[in-house]
């Protein structure tokens, strides 16, 4: 497990991260989110011991990183894809961190394979796209077969089929029991993969939640219906105690409900029901709505509030 614990990192007058607090357990996806500017990458390089927390201490099995013998075989991490020697070929960037970490050197040929790089690796990594230096950064991660990754916008330049590997991959690992923490701004992505959340603005702890509680939490049961009789039906809602929006002079929004209790209010009314269906709010719309007063650089009409889960 890792165990974030009270970390704070402040930059002179600039707070990054204030007193955040959360686990990432094994066997589960945990998709780590926030908006640009919220203190999501500073956590990460703490966790990894590459900034030293203000206050506050990131365990991994119960121990900083900085304890572990050979890290590599307890904990990888993509955290920057461009950070690597340029001039040296793929292979030789796996083969120099397996050898400092003791790690057998054919373990070096299972993990290009295993991430696609092929041929490629062979090539010197100047010339290697964003795409294909995301690939080399995850099979560095991967090389000591650890239990704990972490990895920060992994899908960053890869094509739909590198995402849809990446996916997979995720999820497998955590199949596995690994514990693995996700960072991306990919909502579609995440809301498939990820199990739990934990989201972050202005370097405060928003939401710990699991994917479900984070999408209910935000009104994700909504249920539409058309009716030629609007009024009534409105009223009739209304002497129920449930509130509906009006989206045209045919249709209401209704939300927290199943759709089954707004047909039996319906059918109790005498009012007839042409369309009825529940639809489900997107984790975009739900993270939307959460962070929209964390966001630091926001656009004129992105007029959200905020929401804390418990």
């Amino acid at each position: 497990m890792v165990q974030v614990q009270g970390l704070t990192k402040q930059y002179g007058s600039v707070l990054a991260v204030d007193d955040v607090t959360f686990d990432v357990e094994p066997g589960k996806v945990t998709g780590f989110l926030g908006p640009n500017g919220a203190g999501k990458s500073t956590t990460m390089r703490m966790i990894l011991g590459l900034d030293r927390p203000t206050r506050g201490r990131a365990l991994i099995g119960g121990r900083r990183l900085a304890e572990l013998g050979e890290p590599l075989r307890e904990v990888g991490a993509l955290l920057d894809a461009s950070a690597v020697q340029p001039g040296r070929t793929g292979r030789d960037h796996l083969r120099v961190a397996a050898r400092s970490n003791g790690i057998a050197p054919g373990r070096v040929d299972e993990v290009i394979a295993e991430v696609g790089l092929g041929p490629a690796a062979r090539r010197r990594i100047r010339g290697y796209s964003l795409g294909m230096r995301q690939r080399l950064g995850i099979a560095a991660a991967l090389l000591g077969d650890p239990a704990v990754l972490l990895f920060d916008e992994p899908m960053n330049g890869l094509d739909l089929d590198g995402v849809r590997w990446i996916r997979r991959l995720v999820r497998e690992l955590a199949d596995e029991g690994r514990t693995v923490l996700l960072s991306s701004h990919l909502m579609s992505e995440m809301q498939q993969t990820a199990d739990h959340l934990v989201i972050i603005g202005r370097g405060r702890l928003i939401a710990d939640a699991s994917i479900e509680q984070v999408l209910h939490g935000e009104g994700a049961r909504q249920v539409r219906v058309r009716t030629p009789a609007v009024d009534r039906l409105e009223r009739a809602l209304a002497r129920h105690g449930l509130q509906a929006r009006r989206l045209d002079d045919r249709e209401l929004l209704v939300e927290g409900v199943p759709a089954g209790t707004v047909g039996d209010v319906a059918l109790a009314a005498g009012v007839a029901v042409h369309r009825l269906a529940e639809e489900s709010s997107s984790l975009e719309q739900a993270y939307l709505a959460l962070t929209g007063a964390s966001v630091e650089y926001g656009t004129a009409d992105a007029a959200l509030t905020g929401q804390v889960l418990p």
